[in-house]
């Protein structure tokens, strides 16, 4: 049998930068890293409204199987955020309302669950939110093990112990911890060059003279006209 671990030490990002990069949000952040770490879009957000930025405490299950969520629960600490994986595919609804009472006591944001989760109208008003593949009622059972702490791949992307997971609306993205002062840094700069394009916007002016892009669409052959050539004119 292959081995499997709980571990309990994780390298975390330092909590400033976990707050500017939850300030920015999903979209934000994904340009300010490079477009690195967006989980595939399987992953929806299950409420609305709602912006987290945590560290990530990673569980590998086997599929059906939520034993090794309950073993997570004792490695939390407030500021985390769970990333639930299966060893193969599944939908079975893995987490719900009491796992979520429990998550919330050790202080945990919210949960991404590469599989079902459950119990929504009652973790919606509980206010605890979950970004997950499926909603599924499907029970599952506590018989087989798995790791907590170990890197994972959800939804395409492997996320390690400790990464800043950021989840809002627009999906998640999750960014190595060493990286988090950096793109938090890079953020705050795209957030302010916002501003100033926000209120050229407003203002009325086109975002082909803002981009400079009337000559990019010179250079691909594009004309403007007045209307479509009839057939046989030049």
């Amino acid at each position: 049998m292959a081995p499997h671990f709980v571990v309990r030490t994780v390298d975390r990002a330092d909590p400033d930068s976990i707050a500017q990069l939850r300030a920015a949000g999903v979209a934000t952040a994904h340009e300010a890293a490079g477009r690195i770490g967006l989980l595939g879009m399987d992953i929806q957000p299950r409420q609305s409204g709602t912006v987290i930025a945590g560290s990530a405490i990673t569980v590998s299950c086997h599929p059906g199987d939520n034993l090794m969520i309950h073993a997570a629960v004792e490695v939390c600490s407030p500021g985390d955020v769970l990333v639930v994986t299966t060893t193969s595919p599944s939908t079975d609804g893995m987490f719900g309302e009491l796992l979520a009472t429990s998550l919330r006591s050790r202080g945990v944001l919210g949960a991404v669950v590469d599989a079902g989760v459950r119990d929504i109208a009652a973790l919606r008003r509980m206010g605890f939110p979950v970004w997950s593949r499926a909603v599924h009622a499907q029970g599952t059972v506590k018989a087989s093990p798995g790791s907590v702490n170990v890197p994972v791949v959800a939804a395409g992307q492997i996320v390690h112990p400790g990464d800043v997971v950021i989840a809002d609306d627009d999906g998640v993205v999750v960014l190595p911890a060493a990286r988090s002062r950096a793109v938090a840094e890079a953020s705050a700069k795209r957030i302010a060059g916002e501003a100033g394009k926000r209120d050229q916007l407003a203002n009325g002016v086109l975002g082909m003279d803002m981009y400079q892009l009337r000559p990019r669409l010179a250079e691909l052959g594009v004309r403007y006209v007045d209307r479509l050539p009839v057939e046989g004119e030049t």
